[in-house]
């Protein structure tokens, strides 16, 4: 059975809509972290910050990733601060191959210019929040990947992109 696809990269560059068509294509089941944070939990991410704060969340990013790390085959997206630390990485590599999927301040920006979902965001000068984030971000989500894919691209070629990679190397 094939390893997992893990697709991991800041918030807004194209995880669940990647990892979506992705599953299609490859006819994967499809799992996005954070939903299914929420699902365990019974209430958004934005709640579980507010109510158990980011320690309890990231234990539980831990969780999930040791028990995702169990699956095979599976498309799985991860939520932006998950890869972050090196006991996730470790886990979720015993089953997976990762792709970070790499974009610009401004193209996180462009495409979260309406978000009001993510709590990192939730603060006066978002283009200083996201510049300051990924750029403390970016090198740890290079440590992390094991392919590096340029997502300034159509949801379409990344997809084929990573389709490429996956299929030669499973």
């Amino acid at each position: 059975m094939k390893k997992n696809l893990v697709l991991c990269g800041f918030m807004g560059s194209g995880k669940s809509t990647i990892g979506r068509q992705l599953s299609e294509k490859l006819g994967m089941r499809f799992i996005d972290t954070d939903s299914y944070i929420e699902q365990k939990e019974g209430m958004t991410i934005s709640r579980i910050f507010e109510e158990k704060g980011e320690d309890y969340f990231r234990s539980l990013e831990l969780e999930v990733c040791k028990e995702l790390s169990q699956l095979k085959g599976s498309v799985i997206s991860t939520g932006g601060g998950t890869l972050l630390k090196d006991t996730n990485v470790k886990e979720i590599k015993k089953g997976g191959v990762v792709f970070l999927l790499n974009v610009s301040s401004n193209t996180v920006l462009n495409r979260l210019k309406n978000d009001t979902t993510r709590p990192l965001l939730q603060r006066e000068d978002k283009e200083k929040a996201v510049k300051t984030l990924l750029s403390q971000r970016i090198p740890l989500y290079n440590r992390a990947a094991d392919y590096v894919i340029d997502a300034e691209e159509s949801p379409r070629k990344v997809c084929i992109e990573i389709m490429n990679i996956y299929n030669s190397i499973s």
